[in-house]
């Protein structure tokens, strides 16, 4: 007789969160019953918000592939490469914690920066003071549509969470399990839910 599968109690998952405001610089963590396969219980971090929408970069789908191989003319350097989202798979953007010394980068808030000069960042790069402590790259990007965003996560598709800027860029964060451990004792019950409930 094959055994019974038993049913997981989506609602002990579930409970009331005071959201923040989403900001640049701040990340979305996916919440437990997020099924869409690119986004399950990725971290994301926000780029930029306006009126027309949101663009942010998905922290936790690592790439096996240096910065020299992106970029034409640049030295190997040892940072973290992630596919940041399913929209515009050929583009490259990074983030950092260098502020104007990489002139025309755009500040993300907390303390975090985006694309800038690439000359001055091959320079950087050269003088071997580009790393995986202040510099990180993504191929690719996430975006969303006037509202889309706030409309999931009034649905319950994500938290935001206010963390460290250059833990963010180290990668600390990386981790959706230890990242969801940050956001509080109560949060910790979500590392319980099956990434497949069908099966159990």
């Amino acid at each position: 007789m094959a055994a019974s599968r038993k049913n997981i109690d989506i609602d002990f998952f579930k409970f009331n969160i005071e959201q923040i405001p989403v900001k640049g610089g701040r990340l979305l963590l996916a919440q437990p019953t997020l099924v869409d396969p690119f986004f399950k219980r990725s971290v994301v971090l926000i780029a930029e918000t306006d009126e027309k929408g949101a663009m942010g970069f998905i922290l936790n789908r690592h790439l096996k592939i240096g910065l020299d191989e992106l970029l034409p003319n640049f030295p190997s350097v040892d940072v973290i490469v992630s596919v940041g989202g399913p929209v515009g798979s050929e583009e490259v953007n990074f983030i950092h914690t260098l502020g104007n010394s990489i002139p025309n980068s755009y500040d993300l808030g907390n303390g975090l920066y985006m694309n800038g000069d690439v000359e001055a960042l091959k320079s950087l790069a050269i003088a071997g003071k580009i790393n995986n402590q202040n510099f990180r790259v993504f191929v690719g990007y996430s975006g969303w549509g006037e509202g889309q965003l706030q409309k999931e996560i009034e649905e319950n598709s994500w938290v935001v969470a206010a963390f460290d800027s250059k833990l963010v860029v180290q990668g600390v964060y990386d981790n959706w399990y230890f990242a969801v451990q940050q956001l509080g004792n109560r949060f910790k019950a979500w590392s319980l839910y099956p990434e497949n409930p069908a099966l159990n």
